[in-house]
């Protein structure tokens, strides 16, 4: 198995040693392009398939069945009307920026996998101490692009679209990245390669050292997750479309493959956000069970990326989308305090190494637990349970 596990390594090896030595470097590099630019928008074709019918399952209809065995050539059909609807740009839109604003919104994502390792050696681009920086500097271009899309079609609905989506985007960035200092903290790198490295030590029974089997991991883990959702524009976030109140948000003024392209800009982000939660927390390419090693490394880290991809789904088919006024208060007065609770409990967990295990734990859940209480009542005053009555 292990031949398996690095098989693309070694094609890719071997067809960059068909080529003189000054082309290596580029060819590698193209390889490296190729193999991002493929697999994850086939990821995206699926997974759109596979959202409708457990969405549908959900809600108790059977979701797509008509194109290709079972419905799953969908996608196709999609990407074909898609492509042959027609390109409409409003009269007085910016026609320069209109373009440029679907393709700013899905390259960001495609460089942000360049940094996140799929596999054992399987890395486009290993940055030793600025792996996470990257990744987090490059996803900021997509709030460039959100704000194109709206200001340039010259609609003021889009323009309020897209100053609704950028409030939302900046407000649970800050959330993101400092659940990520935690990981930070704890592993002393940037680096995600040396990250998941410093999760491989076994534990009891073979159990692999992740991140998340710690207190300050389980909390950042689930504040990630929640901040990733927002960063995604998943439900119960999925205010910056908000069809019902602004037609389509920011990209009302999109149709055709461009429009497509936004669609296709979302997903990739969402599996882009989701490798990073995988890195950091959940061991990334790593097995569960050390005795587990033998499976290929790239097929944990895909089987762990539609897990998540599955969680978000059910998430989407489970709650209620939330107001603005209530998704803003709970970045601001509920996440991000909760992140620096949790940056202490990393570091109470780092300066007492030499204590023993149930202490720790007991120390970290208990300031855990009066930080969610503390930060969770002004929610229940100002939010009150409601009270369902039905009609004799």
């Amino acid at each position: 198995m292990s031949a398996l596990d690095q098989l693309p390594v070694e094609m890719k090896g071997w067809i960059v040693g068909l080529f003189p030595a000054n082309l290596q470097p580029w060819v590698g590099t193209l390889i490296a392009i190729g193999a991002i630019c493929a697999v994850f928008p086939a990821l995206f074709a699926i997974t759109t398939v596979l959202e409708r019918k457990i969405l549908g399952r959900i809600q108790n209809r059977p979701g797509p069945n008509r194109v290709g065995p079972a419905g799953f050539l969908q996608f196709a059909a999609d990407g074909i009307k898609s492509l042959t609807k027609e390109d409409i740009v409003p009269r007085n839109a910016d026609r320069v920026v209109h373009f440029l604003a679907p393709l700013v919104v899905v390259i960001p994502p495609l460089l942000a996998f360049a940094v996140i390792p799929v596999g054992r050696n399987l890395v486009a681009l290993d940055l030793p101490e600025a792996g996470l920086l990257f990744f987090f500097a490059v996803g900021t271009a997509v709030e460039v692009g959100v704000f194109m899309a709206g200001w340039s079609g010259g609609n003021k609905y889009s323009l309020l679209g897209a100053m609704r989506a950028l409030a939302q985007l900046i407000s649970y960035e800050l959330p993101l990245v400092l659940s990520s200092l935690t990981v930070v903290m704890l592993t002393g790198s940037l680096s995600l390669v040396t990250i998941i490295e410093h999760q491989a030590a076994a534990g009891i029974a073979g159990l692999h050292a992740w991140n998340l089997f710690t207190p300050w991991g389980i909390l950042g883990f689930f504040l990630f997750l929640i901040a990733a959702a927002a960063e995604a524009n998943r439900a119960p976030f999925d205010l910056p479309e908000a069809e019902s109140e602004i037609i389509a948000g920011y990209f009302t003024e999109y149709s055709g493959f461009k429009f497509a392209l936004f669609f296709l800009g979302e997903y990739l982000g969402l599996f882009a956000v989701c490798g990073l939660g995988i890195t950091l927390f959940l061991g990334g390419w790593l097995a569960p069970f050390t005795w587990l090693d033998w499976v290929p490394s790239w097929l944990w880290f895909f089987g762990k990326l539609m897990a998540l991809i599955v969680f978000f789904v059910w998430v989407r088919g489970t709650l209620p989308r939330l107001r603005m006024d209530q998704l803003m208060q709970f970045a601001w007065q509920f996440l991000l305090p909760l992140t620096f609770v949790n940056a202490v409990v990393a570091g109470l967990w780092h300066f007492t190494a030499s204590w023993n295990v149930l202490l720790r734990w007991a120390l970290g859940v208990g300031l855990i637990a009066v930080a969610y209480f503390l930060l969770s009542r002004p929610f229940a005053r100002a939010f009150p349970r409601r009270t369902y009555r039905y009609a004799n």
